[in-house]
């Protein structure tokens, strides 16, 4: 079977699809906790700085890898036993998403603002919690030759969640109001609930090095006077939990230059995406007008961007994948100095949006795929939330300079800087791929 065709079957696979529902799941309440809440409390008359001041409610997604460990290593009752770790934690996570959804879709934010504000962060909490487990099981029950389908499957499942927790959400209250609007996007959950429960669980995969870590520094533990018992064995639960996922990390050759890599690959997507909508509006753009040719041309070269990408990734290899669809990631922010010169052009427009959300899917595809294959599986939960929150450094610390950049520069020196400023991330690749070559061989 050639290189293109094994990829592109690949997303027929069992595994596969289920991690597509899985993403769905994913995906469905960020929404519900950013945009639509945030039209919800608009069509109520709440004020704007109270609606702004909503956007904290999406911190716990920010700080997920603060809880992760006990996710990863922790034992429910009864739940573990019968389901296992992944699927236990998962299917817990989404009936009490479930019922928390239902519950906001309750609420009454004229009079209960702060009730309303306190459910939404306990659902943006268990959606950030469900993350968690989704990642893990994905990156688990996945082979390494699936990771690449699995990211474009997975991206592609929450691309189409927030599509449905969005527009669909809006059109559904537009006929039968709020509640109605978040009962419907909990019932969606259970098409994750209904995969978690009839699905397997995953391997639990630890490697010589990794168990031998561990068992030293539970003897070492076991042998201070001070820490004999009970409390020793917490003090080893701990290490293992939370101070290993982390060691394991920092033991790897050139741990620095990968943290390094994850933070600034998309960097410059993410400055030129901060500034877009205002870019399109300054060249008279109507917010139909944007909205249509996003939903249209975006929302479709998103999926299309991601699948190819998933599929190539395949074919080329990640570290290959990551090289290229960098590179064309970083061609696609010039379609917007294109939009910047032509002004208000419907065509060039469309064009800007679709190659830009393209090559953006194309290569947020390979990210997924490559912190996917960073993973110890003994820690995967753990080490995915911290190296996934790496990549809204970019998405928030150094987009928020976008607006300065723009004002300083013009529209076509900035959208020039967001394309150049990805390739010291670039320029680290192949360095990795020797270092990760070196260590094949090493180890082989």
């Amino acid at each position: 079977m050639s290189g293109w065709k094994q990829g592109f079957a690949a997303y027929l696979d069992r595994r596969v699809v289920m991690v597509l529902l899985l993403g769905f799941s994913s995906g469905l309440p960020l929404l519900l906790t950013f945009s639509t809440l945030s039209a919800w409390l608009k069509g109520e008359g709440i004020s704007r700085s109270a609606i702004g001041a909503f956007a904290l409610v999406g911190t716990p997604y920010a700080l997920k890898f603060l809880w992760s460990p006990l996710i990863d290593r922790l034992p429910l009752p009864i739940l573990t036993r019968l389901l296992g770790r992944r699927r236990g934690w998962g299917v817990l996570i989404q009936v009490l998403l479930i019922g928390f959804i239902l519950a906001l879709g309750a609420t009454d934010p004229v009079n209960q603002l702060w009730l309303t504000a306190a459910l939404a962060v306990v659902t943006a909490f268990l959606s950030a919690s469900q993350d968690i487990v989704i990642d893990a099981y994905r990156v688990e029950i996945l082979d390494d030759e699936q990771q690449g389908p699995g990211a474009g499957a997975v991206q592609t499942g929450y691309r189409l969640a927030m599509l449905a927790a969005g527009a669909g959400a809006l059109l559904v209250a537009s006929v039968w109001g709020w509640f109605a609007a978040y009962a419907t996007m909990a019932a969606l959950l259970s098409v994750g609930l209904a995969v978690l429960l009839l699905g397997p669980e995953p391997a639990i995969r630890v490697s010589a090095a990794t168990a031998e870590r561990e068992r030293k520094a539970a003897e070492y533990l076991e042998a201070r006077p001070h820490l004999k018992g009970t409390p020793a064995k917490i003090a080893a639960w701990l290490y293992g939990a939370v101070v290993c996922p982390f060691a394991d990390i920092m033991s790897r050759p050139g741990w620095i230059a990968v943290l390094l890599f994850i933070i600034g690959y998309k960097m410059g997507e993410a400055m030129a995406g901060a500034m877009a909508n205002t870019l399109y509006i300054e060249m008279g753009f109507r917010l139909d007008e944007i909205a249509w040719v996003s939903k249209i041309f975006g929302f479709g070269a998103t999926i299309i961007g991601t699948i190819i990408g998933g599929a190539l990734v395949v074919r080329l290899g990640v570290m290959r994948s990551l090289l290229i669809f960098g590179v064309l990631q970083s061609l696609g922010n010039l379609f917007y100095v294109v939009q910047a010169m032509a002004g208000h052009n419907i065509w060039a427009l469309a064009l800007c949006v679709a190659a830009e959300n393209l090559t953006a899917g194309m290569a947020g595809s390979a990210l997924v795929a490559y912190i996917s294959g960073l993973c110890n599986q003994a820690y995967t939960a753990t080490q995915y939330a911290l190296l996934s929150s790496l990549t809204a450094v970019g998405r928030t610390i150094f987009a928020s300079t976008s607006g300065k950049l723009a004002d300083m520069m013009g529209w076509v020196d900035f959208f020039l800087l967001t394309t150049v400023i990805t390739v010291p991330a670039l320029v680290l690749l192949p360095w990795l791929m020797k270092q990760q070559g070196r260590v094949a061989a090493e180890t082989g």
